[in-house]
């Protein structure tokens, strides 16, 4: 135990200082130390998480949670690698993959999730879950009805990405509270982004900051999650178990939003 959560800490410390630098970086307008401090992120908490699920199997949850942070590296870094002009396209293009890995990481938990299915629901919590997945339609519909005008010969893409972004954040209110939170701060940073590309009006002072705070938070919290989840030995099979957006019972429930070490 101690052998594993030395490790741990000295990577969360490490993510946690090169946040800071990161995000200091960008309040100041330090350009290049924004970018090379971007770079260490995802492969920091990439690292954290083997790290902490050394002890025991690492099954599809974590697996494909890996991959999605693996491909927002790619995303982090390719567009410094590529002539501006196709910088933007790399990037979505990367982040795209990102949201398809965590799409099929949370899928077998759906049945937990604002996307259940009547069937699926536990009693007294249907309304709940309607509410929730209607104010995921909407945010959907808000963000593509404010970038369309700007966004060209980009609006199917545009599009794609948005139901994508959208339904993994839907999709993670079934793993657990942490997990729902981090994918609801995820689909903020990626809708600023959108924003700040598609639209004239949107002009929120200090954007860089704000949008990397919330993609770190929320990618932290996507990740922290999963690893209490993970440690709790849930598998697929989670039809019966609490939703993580209605009211969690149970030891399972408790154990996957216990603070981890």
């Amino acid at each position: 135990m101690l052998r594993t959560a030395r490790p741990n800490r000295v990577l969360a410390a490490l993510l946690v200082v090169t946040s800071a630098v990161h995000l200091g970086a960008q309040l100041t307008s330090a350009t290049r130390l924004a970018e090379v401090t971007q770079w260490f992120l995802m492969p920091l908490l990439a690292a954290w998480v083997l790290a902490a699920t050394s002890s025991r199997p690492r099954g599809r949850l974590v697996g494909l949670t890996l991959a999605a942070l693996a491909a927002s590296w790619l995303g982090d870094t390719a567009p410094d690698l590529v002539p501006s002009s196709s910088s933007f396209l790399v990037m979505v293009g990367f982040f795209l993959c990102a949201q398809v890995c965590y799409i099929a990481a949370f899928w077998p938990f759906r049945s937990r999730s604002v996307l259940a299915s009547r069937r699926a629901a536990a009693p007294g919590g249907l309304r709940t879950r309607r509410v929730g997945a209607i104010a995921y339609g909407v945010a959907l519909v808000t963000l593509v009805a404010a970038c369309a005008p700007g966004t060209g010969s980009l609006l199917v893409p545009t599009v794609v990405y948005g139901a994508c972004l959208v339904s993994m954040a839907a999709l993670a209110t079934g793993v657990s509270g942490r997990v729902a939170l981090g994918g609801a701060i995820f689909l903020v940073s990626d809708s600023l982004i959108a924003l700040h590309a598609f639209t004239t009006w949107y002009a929120l002072p200090q954007h860089g900051f704000w949008v990397m705070l919330a993609y770190v938070g929320g990618q932290a919290l996507i990740a922290t999650g999963v690893v209490a989840q993970a440690r709790t030995g849930a598998g697929a099979d989670v039809g019966h178990g609490a939703s993580a957006y209605g009211r969690p019972s149970g030891r399972r429930a408790r154990a996957a939003d216990a603070d981890l070490t």
